[in-house]
C-alpha cells in the first residue's frame, strides 16, 4: 500500500511538471495578430489560393508562399527558389532551383515540383496563362526549362507576380483554398472575409522563423482597425484610415512605409454613350481635383499622378502630358461641346440629356471612398452630376455596362519592375481587365513591339508613348499613388513595407 501510494505521488508529480512545462512552453510562443482591410473576397482575395483570381496576393504577404524570383525595391530582379537562369535563345529559359529548398511539408521543391505548379496555374488561370505564355516546360533535377509560344522578354518578372507562388500539387488544393507553400508560415485555418490561422513553418529553408503563431484578421473598415490596435487586439496593421495616423504618432507604435506604384485611377467605359463624347471624358479629367484629394482627404500621404508610373520610374509621369485641374477649362470644353446648364439647377444638359456619371467604385480600399467624395464635388462644379455606387459588389457589377460610367479602382502598376503588366491587364483588346472595351490601334501596334523588346531603354520608350496614347485618348485618369504603410506596436520589428507591396510576414516577423 505504501509503495503503491508513493507511485501514485510520484506520478502526480510527474504530471504536475509537465503541466506546469506545457504551460511554460505555451507562454514562450510568440504570438502576432495582423489586421489587414484588405484581405476579403471583394478585394478577389477569398483564399490564399494563388492559383485564384488575386488570391496569391494573400499567399505571397503572408508568408505561405513564395516565387522563383523576388522584386527587390529598387525594381530589379533578385533569384529567391532560383539559384540563377540561362537565357538561352529568344523563346527558351534555363531557371536552375536552389538547393535544399522544401515545401512546408518536407518534401523537395524541385523542378519537377515548380513544373507541376506551374501547370495548373496556367490551366485555370486565364492571366497568368497570357501573361506567361508558356508553351512547354522540361523538368531535370534541379533545372526547368521552359519554351514560350512567342518571345517574352518579363518572363521572370511575371514568375515573380504573387500568383507565381510554388506550391506542392501532391498535396493539392483545400476546398476552402488553403495550399502549401515553401514559405516561413504555414496555413491551419481560413474563414473567408473573416480570420486566417498561421504557425511557424518547421521545415523553413530559407532561415530561422521567429513567430510561433500568426493571425491575419480581416478587418475592412479603416476606423475599426485603428480601435483594434488601440486596444491591442491586434499587433500590427495594414490598411489603416489616413485621419487616425496621429493616433499612432508616438513611441508606442512603428510606422514603416514607402512610395509604391499602386494607382487610383478611374477607368472610362466606352460602351457608355456619355463617355463615347470626347468632350466629357476631357471635362472629367480636368475636372478631378488630384491636388485637393492627395492633400486634403489623404492627410498628404500619397502622390498625385501624372501618368500610369510614378516619377521615380525612368518611364514615370514626368515624360507625359496630361490634363491638369481647370474648372474654368473644363466647364469651357463642356460649352463648346453643346452641354449648358439652361434650367439653371447647376447641372448641364444637352438634347434634353442631363449630365450625369455612374461613378462605381468599392469600399476594401480606403482611399477609393475618399476619392469619390472628392470628385462628387470638383465635378459638381462644372456641372457634371455624378452619382457614386461604392458597393463590394463592383466585380460583377462593372460586367453590365449599362451600370457605370466611370470606374475607379486601386492597382500596383509596375509591381514587377516592369511596366507591361499594366497595359497587358487593362488597356489592350486582349486584357482580362478592360473593363470599358477600351481600343487603340496605336497601343496595341506599341504592345506588340513591347512583347518581343528586351532592351531597357527601348522598353521606357514604349512606355512613355503608350500612356501618352492613354492620356491622349482621356481614356484613364491616375489620381494618385500610394504610400504603403504599415503600424505596428513598438515591440514589433521586422514588419517592413516594399515597393511592389507584395511582401509583408517573412521570417524577419518578431515580437516582444
Amino acid at each position: 500500500m505504501k509503495k503503491a501510494t508513493a507511485l501514485w505521488i510520484a506520478a502526480c508529480m510527474a504530471a504536475g511538471l509537465m503541466t506546469g512545462t506545457a504551460a511554460a512552453d505555451e507562454t514562450e510562443k510568440k504570438n502576432f495578430v495582423f489586421g489587414d482591410t484588405t484581405f476579403n473576397a471583394e478585394n478577389e482575395e477569398a483564399n490564399i489560393n494563388p492559383h485564384e483570381a488575386y488570391c496569391g496576393w494573400a499567399c505571397l504577404r503572408y508568408g505561405v508562399g513564395e516565387t522563383l524570383f523576388k522584386i527587390q525595391d529598387d525594381s530589379t530582379l533578385a533569384p529567391w527558389l532560383a539559384e540563377g537562369y540561362e537565357l538561352v535563345d529568344e523563346n527558351t529559359w534555363k531557371i536552375t532551383m536552389k538547393e535544399g529548398v522544401c515545401f512546408s511539408n518536407g518534401k523537395p521543391c524541385d523542378a519537377q515540383a515548380v513544373k507541376a505548379s506551374l501547370e495548373h496555374l496556367i490551366e485555370v488561370h486565364d492571366r497568368a496563362r497570357g501573361d506567361l505564355k508558356i508553351a512547354s516546360m522540361e523538368a531535370e533535377g534541379n533545372v526547368l526549362t521552359i519554351v514560350t509560344e512567342s518571345t517574352n522578354p518579363t518572363l521572370l518578372n511575371y514568375l515573380s507576380e504573387a500568383y507565381g507562388c510554388v506550391i506542392d500539387m501532391e498535396e493539392g488544393i483545400t476546398e476552402d483554398g488553403m495550399v502549401v507553400g515553401t514559405g516561413p508560415y504555414v496555413a491551419v485555418e481560413l474563414v473567408t472575409d473573416d480570420h486566417l490561422n498561421l504557425v511557424k513553418n518547421e521545415n523553413y529553408w530559407a532561415d530561422e522563423v521567429k513567430v510561433d503563431e500568426v493571425t491575419v484578421r480581416t478587418i475592412s473598415n479603416g476606423d475599426t482597425l485603428a480601435l483594434a490596435l488601440q486596444s491591442g487586439e491586434i499587433d500590427a496593421a495594414y490598411g489603416m484610415a489616413y485621419a487616425s495616423y496621429p493616433l499612432f504618432e508616438n513611441d508606442a507604435y512603428t510606422f514603416t512605409g514607402i512610395q509604391t506604384s499602386r494607382s487610383f485611377y478611374c477607368q472610362m467605359n466606352f460602351q457608355s454613350e456619355i463617355i463615347q463624347d470626347d468632350a466629357v471624358r476631357k471635362a472629367i479629367a480636368m475636372g478631378i481635383d488630384k491636388e485637393g484629394f492627395v492633400g486634403v482627404l489623404l492627410n498628404g500621404y500619397g502622390y498625385v499622378g501624372k501618368g500610369a508610373f510614378p516619377e521615380t520610374f525612368p518611364f514615370g509621369g514626368q515624360n507625359v502630358d496630361t490634363q491638369t485641374y481647370d474648372p474654368e477649362g473644363a466647364m469651357a470644353v463642356l460649352e463648346e461641346a453643346g452641354w449648358v446648364d439652361t434650367d439653371g439647377d447647376g447641372i448641364r444638359e444637352k438634347d434634353g440629356v442631363e449630365l450625369e456619371i455612374k461613378w462605381l467604385t468599392y469600399p476594401s480600399r480606403q482611399e477609393l471612398p475618399l476619392l469619390a467624395e472628392s470628385a462628387q464635388a470638383s465635378l459638381k462644379a462644372i456641372g457634371i452630376n455624378m452619382i457614386p455606387n461604392v458597393t463590394a459588389d463592383h466585380n460583377s457589377i462593372w460586367k453590365d455596362p449599362t451600370q457605370w460610367d466611370v470606374y475607379a479602382a486601386a492597382n500596383v502598376n509596375c509591381g514587377l519592375g516592369d511596366p507591361m503588366n499594366f497595359f497587358s491587364t487593362h488597356c489592350l483588346d486582349a486584357s482580362t481587365k478592360n473593363r470599358g472595351q477600351y481600343h487603340n490601334d496605336r497601343v496595341e501596334e506599341l504592345a506588340a513591339e513591347m512583347y518581343s523588346t528586351f532592351d531597357s531603354d527601348e522598353r521606357a520608350a514604349l512606355t512613355i508613348e503608350m500612356q501618352q496614347e492613354l492620356l491622349d485618348d482621356n481614356a484613364f485618369i491616375f489620381c494618385s499613388f500610394l504610400r504603403m504603410s504599415m503600424i505596428s506596436k513598438a515591440s514589433v520589428t521586422g514588419l517592413t513595407a516594399h515597393t511592389c507591396d507584395f511582401y509583408e510576414l517573412t521570417s524577419d516577423l518578431d515580437i516582444e
